[in-house]
Formats: C-alpha cells, sequence, structure tokens
C-alpha cells in the first residue's frame, strides 16, 4: 500500500536508548540502500534536537525527515518499532513507539506516499493494527489491506 514501505525497510527493537538510537535504526534501511547520506540522519538529529518533536504524528507514531538537500539520493520510506516506548527529545509528552523515515528528492515525489500513510493513520482499526505488528509479515498484511479498501 504505502510506496517505498518494503519489507527490507521495516525493523523492529526491543530496546533501545532513547529517540537517538531510533532515529539512527529506522535510518539504516534507508542508508543501507544509498536512498540517504549520513547528512542526511545528521540533520534529522539536528533538527529533532532542536525541538522538533513536530515530526510525531500523535498515537506513539513519528515521521523523522528533513529537507531533500540534507542528503536524498532517492525517495524511501522505512519504519522502526520499538518496545518500549522511547521520548521524542527526551520530552514525557512524546512517547514513540512507531518511527518512520521519510526521504523524498523533491517537495512532490512523496505525496502519493503520503496520503496513503495519512489514510492508513486516520483509520482506527488499520493504525491500531500496524501499532500492536510485532512481526515484517503482520505489518505486510497491514499494508495489502489497505490495498483492497
Amino acid at each position: 500500500m504505502i510506496d517505498h514501505l518494503t519489507p527490507e525497510n521495516i525493523r523492529f527493537a526491543d530496546h533501545v536508548e532513547g529517540w537517538r538510537d531510533a532515529i539512527e535504526l529506522v535510518s539504516e534501511p534507508l542508508l543501507e540502500s544509498a536512498a540517504i547520506t549520513r547528512q542526511y540522519v545528521d540533520a534529522m538529529l539536528a533538527s529533532i534536537a532542536a525541538g522538533g518533536t513536530y515530526i510525531d504524528l500523535g498515537y506513539g507514531i513519528a515521521l523523522a525527515h528533513s529537507r531533500p538537500e540534507h542528503g536524498v539520493l532517492d525517495t524511501g520510506l522505512s519504519a522502526l518499532w520499538v518496545r518500549p516506548a522511547v521520548l521524542l527529545n527526551d520530552e514525557p509528552a512524546h512517547p514513540i513507539t512507531l518511527f518512520f523515515c521519510l526521504a523524498a528528492t523533491d517537495s512532490s515525489s512523496h505525496l502519493a506516499t503520503m496520503a496513503k500513510l495519512g489514510e492508513l493513520l486516520t483509520d482506527d482499526a488499520a493504525r491500531n493494527s500496524l501499532l500492536a505488528a510485532t512481526t515484517t509479515a503482520e505489518v505486510m498484511a497491514v499494508l495489502n489491506a489497505g490495498e483492497h479498501q
């Protein structure tokens, strides 16, 4: 359903040291596929550290991203589930269990992916199933179910 969110871009972690580690981990698939450079990860970390809790979408979900010129080579999307939740920017008001990392080469190439992600996350049942997922197969089942709605 969501373009670019392939099984290779889905990760799970039982424990991370904090939001910085979560950003590092969610970025790994995009670094490995050369969709982004290290500069992009550093830009996301700096943005969040400077008060970037705006990436908190609610429901324990965050969408990490930065500007294309900060090291995007190809449009991509990855996801990381962490348990227990980590506090975004170490702020108690922002516990996150699902991190997405979005890389877009320009201001429009990712719009279809973002629209589908928005549809998924505003569907209570789909969002809850996604948040509860513990395997890549469960995630793909939720994404594929969204294709047929």
